[in-house]
């Protein structure tokens, strides 16, 4: 599909070895867009890269440590210099920690999640909106539902994409006068590897687990916002979480540790 809203885009994705990543860049490669693809593993980065080819795109690997603004600024500058130009930022890098903040090795795991889910996306808009200016272009940021209400151990995670709403949504108000668009994209619960969730020790299972979305719509949504410069993308069930947080949030907290519970008894039933 080449005739589409990214044919011949110049399109930064970080985090574009696995998951969210990966599948955002093999769906814009089939649009005709030239990607550069940033992210620490560089064998994995080839290999998306290479799978992005076949669609005949161009596909740039830059491995980056994104956690390093320097890095950062190399990411951009090796973009531009390779294609002249940029039209989109994708935000996409980050790790969590699943954990109670009781049961850190030690404080420091905080520090950690801030700089690469928080710190490595400013870093990158940072140095990249002076060409996003000229280009009038798109900055996407792909948060998280844990991005809007609060999660039992995954406080640290938690903490680092609140500050990344924070960030973009003022950034979308600097920016509008120069004509780049901003969008927070905030996924659910995501196969970002689907292998280990379509198995266990009995053979193969078919279905995602409900509730589960497949990286490729997880993908397609968010293209789709970005097509239409929607300010923001919020995937199910968080809809129904945001009206609930204003309307009735201790209802809200009773719901979010039932499913909690429940979740890890399917695990246990799944992988025991």
């Amino acid at each position: 599909m080449k005739n589409s809203e990214f044919t011949e885009n110049v399109i930064i994705i970080t985090g574009a070895s696995s998951g969210i990543g990966r599948e955002l860049a093999i769906q814009l490669a089939a649009q005709g867009a030239n990607l550069s693809l940033a992210g620490r593993n560089e064998n994995r980065l080839n290999a998306t890269a290479e799978r992005c080819r076949q669609s005949g795109a161009r596909a740039l690997i830059v491995p980056a440590d994104l956690t390093q603004a320097e890095e950062c600024r190399q990411l951009i500058e090796r973009t531009v210099q390779e294609y002249g130009r940029i039209d989109i930022l994708i935000n996409n890098a980050g790790n969590s920690i699943q954990s109670n903040l009781e049961e850190y090795p030690d404080p420091t795991a905080l520090e950690q999640m801030i700089q690469i889910n928080y710190l490595g996306s400013a870093y990158c808009t940072f140095y990249a909106l002076p060409y996003l200016k000229q280009s009038r272009g798109r900055l996407v940021a792909i948060s998280s539902l844990a991005g809007l209400n609060g999660i039992p151990g995954l406080s640290g995670y938690v903490a680092s994409k609140h500050a990344m709403t924070g960030f973009f949504d003022s950034l979308r108000l600097e920016l509008k006068k120069d004509g780049v668009s901003v969008t927070v994209v905030y996924p659910g619960s995501v196969a970002s590897h689907p292998e280990e969730i379509l198995s266990n020790k009995k053979g193969a299972n078919t279905k995602l687990p409900p509730g589960m979305m497949s990286l490729e719509t997880c993908a397609r949504l968010t293209l789709q916002a970005v097509a239409k410069h929607c300010r923001d993308l919020v995937m199910p069930p968080g809809k129904i979480a945001r009206w609930m947080n204003l309307l009735a949030p201790g209802f809200l907290d009773r719901m979010i540790l039932n499913g909690i519970e429940k979740d890890r008894a399917k695990r246990e039933v799944n992988f025991n």
